[in-house]
Parts: structure tokens; sequence; C-alpha cells
């Protein structure tokens, strides 16, 4: 299974959702934050199986939330370049290429 490799904002873009939705409702946050590592773990078991997003990114929806994330698939690594809203600023990851 390739590691995961993070783009050093990605960090923030999922704390920053994390407490906006536990601020929303209390374990909220903590189901974000599930809902990510299962989507992590699927980009893993099948990284070529989500659609190209742009050149050579895909990006895998989450089914609860309104965040897509935009990863790129090598042989020995996936780049998470973003976890990104549906609906705010949707090609504002493309400064971290």
């Amino acid at each position: 299974m390739p590691a995961l490799e993070f783009h050093p904002d990605v960090t923030f873009e999922i704390q920053e959702s994390y407490l906006w939705y536990d601020s929303k409702s209390k374990g909220l946050g903590d189901d974000f934050l599930n809902e990510l590592e299962s989507a992590f773990l699927s980009i893993q078991d099948m990284p070529e199986t989500w659609p190209v997003y742009s050149k050579f990114f895909r990006r895998y929806l989450l089914s609860k939330f309104p965040y897509g994330i935009i990863y790129k698939a090598k042989s020995n690594h996936i780049f998470i370049i973003a976890v990104m809203h549906l609906s705010r600023k949707p090609g504002y990851w493309q400064t971290r290429i």
C-alpha cells in the first residue's frame, strides 16, 4: 500500500473543518475525521479509481460532507494536495503545485 504524503496546508484545512463541524454539533467533527480516514484508506487501496480532476490530479468526493480530496498517485506514494470544501474557491489549491 503506498504511503500518504500531505501538503503542509492540508493539516490546517482538516483542523479548521473539524473545529467548525464540532462547534455545530458535538461529535460531528469526529464524524468528519472518520470519513476522511476511510477516504484516505480507500485512496491508498485503489488510487486509480477516482476520476482525473485536473491534469495529473484526481478527486475523491466524501459522501457525508461537501469536501473533496485532491491527490496525485505515484507508484510508491500518494500526495494529498488539498482537502477542499466544494463550495469555496474550488481552484485555490492549484497554487500549491
